[in-house]
């Protein structure tokens, strides 16, 4: 991580964010720079300090390291998802598999390292604001196929009433499609819309995402609602109406 300073206008930060790595010049170079923008950070160094923090104090964020003897970044995902706070994780380049592991459990992004301070800080704008816009704030109640969809409570319901966890980025994948119903979604705009980097790993991890997705709403029989375009994406067949 260098000491590059974005230039420009700078939107105002806020949020609370727990910096895991086991490398404490990692941990300090991020705490420094996400603090000169604003955010309040702490440190910690394994998924052991990390319950303290938490324990002491609620975060919006957690930028977590993939790879850390004890308890991984895997592990420690796996626990705070889906209902704990947002996940960046932070991995090295050559470890693709336990990046889309990794989102598969449930975190909002990733950053191979090494990074650039400045990619850094939009991932965290961008993760700290699709959380925000999933979270109370977030807008009407959206039905389809018996389903109910509640942006502001963040909730997924089956036909038969059953609350469905999806963890962020399923949620977010979700909304992408049913506030697009019946409109071909590609692979590009689908990153677009859920958020995350616009590279080449990250189509293989689009596919695994929808297909987690649709294994959850198939266990409520809703697997059929989103359609493959073969070679093209993908499609969302059910019409929805605002509740």
């Amino acid at each position: 991580m260098g000491g590059a300073q974005p230039g420009g206008m700078e939107e105002p930060a806020t949020g609370r964010i727990v910096v895991v790595d086991d490398d404490a010049s990692i941990r300090d170079a991020v705490r420094d720079y996400l603090s000169r923008h604003g955010y309040r950070v702490r440190c910690a160094d394994g998924g052991g300090a990390l319950d303290r923090t938490l324990a002491a104090e609620s975060a919006d964020l957690v930028i977590l390291d993939l790879m850390m003897p004890g308890e991984d970044g895997l592990s420690i995902c796996r626990r705070l998802r889906p209902h704990g706070p947002a996940v960046l994780m932070l991995s090295a380049m050559g470890e693709t598999t336990d990046r889309i592991v990794g989102l598969e459990l449930g975190a909002d992004d990733y950053l191979p390292k090494p990074f650039e301070p400045r990619e850094l800080l939009a991932r965290v704008r961008a993760v700290l604001r699709r959380a925000a816009e999933a979270g109370p704030a977030g807008g009407p109640v959206l039905l389809f196929a018996g389903w109910r969809m509640d942006l502001a409570a963040r909730t997924l319901h089956s036909p038969e009433g059953r609350a469905i966890p999806l963890a962020g980025r399923e949620w977010a994948l979700l909304r992408s499609f049913v506030e697009n119903p019946g409109r071909l979604l590609t692979r590009h705009q689908l990153l677009d819309l859920a958020g995350g980097p616009d590279t080449d790993s990250f189509d293989r991890a689009v596919d695994l995402q929808v297909s987690r997705l649709r294994r959850r709403l198939g266990e409520s029989g809703g697997g059929a609602l989103i359609e493959t375009v073969r070679g093209e994406g993908y499609r969302f067949t059910a019409p929805v109406r605002r509740g």
